[in-house]
């Protein structure tokens, strides 16, 4: 028995030690092309588009300039209420252009609630988030006792980004707050006018309120004053163990009967989603996701490497987004599904952080995804199974050694 237990800690050590062997040249590698790659300026803007749904506005934005200018008017124009939520908010002029805006909007009187998530944030200068004394502000905290007394499911970041202004006017999508997301990152958010802002206040109070103490206000929680089934807010809540957003996926992949087209930052499905996605590939759907060929995190490229003999293999495209970062979270499905919001395909958006993505059944809107869709794959190369069977031996094993991180991933 001794002999067997000393085996097995030999055996994950040499696990354990191979994997650092492995992310550790993947990062020096990646940062050593990185100083040396040179990309194309700019990226096609697919541009922005308005539909209306019954009696609700909607705006698809994306690029980020567009994107913050509307929001910052709408922050400036609040005559009650502001409600900001965001995971990562830079200390440069995008960020405090922001800042100003909800200080602005607490000097003359207007109920301002700040959520950011503390450890997206950690390598900002604390001292950058100066707010006025009237804005209530939640950094949401970097250690909390959840991480010890409950399941390891129940401890995520709040990956969330949420405005909403008067209860008139809402925002959701995967832009963070920051300079480099304003020109540089390929995003998609998309702005409410009209009743289903409820949606989108619920989920910023539901938050607010989750933890509430004395020197945090409760927000009222309000009832909806209408039915717009078209329309809805999926919210994973960790804390409540409660992750809708993934049997959403789940369901309108299974559904499909023509096409599935997915954008997103991140792709590390569970067993479940590609397992969906190759049965709908395999029934005739045609199948398609967009990925940045290099993202911000190596190690999730890689990670989603794995998938790919058997996801190109079943005929789905990969396409592969070029000269810039696409951090975009979007789905559309037949002309009648679509899905915006925060939530990548991977195990800490779909089971671990607290997420937010809008779920609409609508055609007109449907119809702006796919147009979005087709001008990002004109900047999409396809991998083909001819290049992907030709990749090197030390490429395939370093797939091999790190496919076991992809739960934590």
């Amino acid at each position: 028995m001794g002999f067997a237990r000393v085996t097995v800690k030999r055996a994950v050590i040499s696990v354990v030690a191979a994997q650092a062997v492995v992310i550790g040249g993947l990062v020096g590698v990646d940062t050593y092309q990185k100083r040396r790659r040179t990309r194309r300026p700019g990226f096609p803007q697919p541009g922005t588009f308005s539909t209306r749904i019954g009696t609700t506005d909607t705006t698809v934005y994306t690029f980020g300039e567009d994107l913050f200018e509307a929001m910052i008017a709408a922050i400036d124009g609040a005559r009650h209420q502001v409600l900001l939520e965001t995971y990562i908010w830079k200390g440069d002029d995008v960020g405090a252009r922001f800042r100003d805006a909800v200080n602005r909007a607490a000097e003359r009187g207007v109920k301002v609630f700040v959520i950011y998530d503390g450890f997206a944030n950690l390598v900002v200068n604390p001292f950058f988030y100066s707010f006025h004394p009237l804005v209530n502000v939640y950094r949401f905290p970097v250690l909390r006792p959840s991480i010890i007394f409950t399941n390891i499911r129940g401890t995520g970041f709040d990956h969330r980004k949420v405005l909403v202004v008067d209860d008139e006017v809402g925002f959701v999508g995967g832009y963070n707050i920051g300079s480099l997301y304003a020109t540089k990152w390929r995003d998609t958010h998309l702005e409410l006018r009209g009743p289903s802002v409820w949606e989108l206040r619920e989920a910023f109070v539901s938050l607010w309120n989750l933890r509430s103490f004395p020197r945090r206000p409760e927000l009222p929680d309000l009832s909806a004053s209408f039915w717009e089934p078209r329309i809805r807010a999926v919210n994973n809540i960790p804390a409540n163990l409660v992750f809708p957003i993934r049997g959403v996926y789940l369901d309108a992949i299974n559904r499909a009967q023509k096409h599935i087209f997915i954008t997103t930052a991140y792709f590390i499905p569970d067993r479940q989603i590609h397992e969906a996605l190759l049965r709908a590939s395999r029934r005739g759907v045609d199948v398609r996701v967009i990925l940045p060929e290099d993202s911000n995190h190596v190690v999730s490229d890689w990670l989603s490497r794995g998938f790919y003999s058997s996801l190109i293999g079943a005929g789905v495209q990969i396409l592969l987004y070029q000269n810039s970062m696409i951090h975009a979270k979007t789905a559309t499905i037949d002309g009648e599904w679509s899905t915006v919001g925060t939530a990548n395909i991977d195990r800490l958006s779909l089971t671990g952080n607290y997420e937010i993505n809008l779920e609409i059944f609508d055609r007109d809107l449907a119809a702006t995804m796919e147009r979005i869709f087709e001008v990002d794959s004109s900047n999409s190369r396809v991998l083909t199974r001819e290049e992907w069977d030709s990749r090197h031996l030390v490429a395939r094993a370093s797939e091999a050694i790190i496919a076991p991180l992809r739960p934590f991933l």
